[in-house]
């Protein structure tokens, strides 16, 4: 149980200190919830700190199930639980619906976090550490790692809070080192291993974003 994110971030820091140094890191962040943890990590090993954009696809009549995830790139990747597709009847005029909503706050969160600029363009040979505040079902992560390992960095270390154990497989399979600090069974969702779990906002991230700039 953590206290609230800065903590789990500090906890998470000092794993991340452990297996340095680092060639050329780079801190990404899943928005808004993983900004808060990414930007303690950064800070502690000197990195710059930047967003990668992902959004959950929600499951009909329960939009915290994840169905799959769409991820910023070129071209945009949906990544979907064929799984979950199937077996709660999900058909394609829904998955339009909700990839095209979703793809609205995508490019509103790009606009407002960092206008034109775009982190996936230049990640090639360096060693990124992708953060967020805790792991579900895992598609939104998996989606970013499928985005950042197109651009050939040197390699990827997923860095997470918490998360239920039967997600991790597939996370290990995609990046080249995964730091979790708490597998708890039974696994009920992220916010129940915080004690403080409130949204994060727009301004938190930005205002984060900028200190870590002012810090690099």
């Amino acid at each position: 149980m953590f206290k609230d994110r800065i903590e789990a971030g500090e906890i998470l820091a000092d794993r991340i200190e452990e297996i340095g140094p680092f060639e050329d890191p780079i801190v990404l962040a899943l928005p808004r919830g993983g900004v808060p943890v990414g930007y303690q990590v950064a800070k502690r090993i000197h990195a710059p700190l930047d967003v990668i954009i992902v959004r959950k696809l929600g499951a009909p009549f329960n939009e915290e199930f994840a169905i799959g995830a769409l991820v910023e790139g070129d071209p945009e990747r949906v990544v979907l639980n064929e799984e979950a597709v199937y077996r709660l009847g999900v058909g394609k005029e829904y998955l339009d619906h909700v990839v095209a909503k979703e793809r609205d706050e995508l490019h509103r969160r790009q606009k407002l976090y960092r206008g034109t600029q775009n982190p996936l363009e230049n990640l090639k040979g360096k060693t990124v550490i992708l953060v967020d505040d805790g792991i579900a079902t895992g598609y939104t992560m998996k989606a970013a790692l499928m985005a950042i390992k197109e651009q050939n960095p040197k390699s990827i270390i997923v860095a997470i809070p918490v998360a239920p154990p039967d997600s991790l497989p597939e996370i290990e399979r995609l990046a080249d080192k995964v730091v979790v600090l708490e597998t708890p069974e039974p696994f009920w969702a992220v916010g129940a291993h915080y004690e403080r779990f409130d949204q994060t906002s727009d301004e938190e991230v930005l205002e984060l974003l900028q200190k870590a700039k002012e810090n690099g």
